[in-house]
C-alpha cells in the first residue's frame, strides 16, 4: 500500500459557505451605527423553521383568546 502524503490546507475561521452583511447608518453628525452579520445556509433554515414554529404558536394563542372571549359573553 502506498501513502500519499498531501500538503496541509491552511485553515480559516470562517465558514466556507458564509454569507456575510455589513452597514454603515449616520444621523446627523454625532450618530454613528456599524453593524455586522454572518450566518451559514444551515442557520438560515434554522432560523426560517424557528420564525415558523414562533407564528404558528402565536396563531394558536389569537384563536385561543378570541374563542375565549366569545364565551364568556
Amino acid at each position: 500500500m502506498v501513502e500519499v502524503q498531501r500538503p496541509p490546507v491552511a485553515t480559516s475561521n470562517s465558514h466556507p459557505e458564509e454569507m456575510k452583511a455589513v452597514y454603515d447608518l449616520r444621523i446627523g453628525k454625532h450618530v454613528a451605527l456599524q453593524g455586522s452579520a454572518r450566518i451559514t445556509p444551515a442557520g438560515v433554515i434554522c432560523t426560517g423553521i424557528a420564525v415558523s414554529a414562533m407564528i404558528l404558536a402565536f396563531g394558536f394563542l389569537a384563536s385561543a383568546v378570541s374563542r375565549r372571549a366569545y364565551s364568556e359573553d
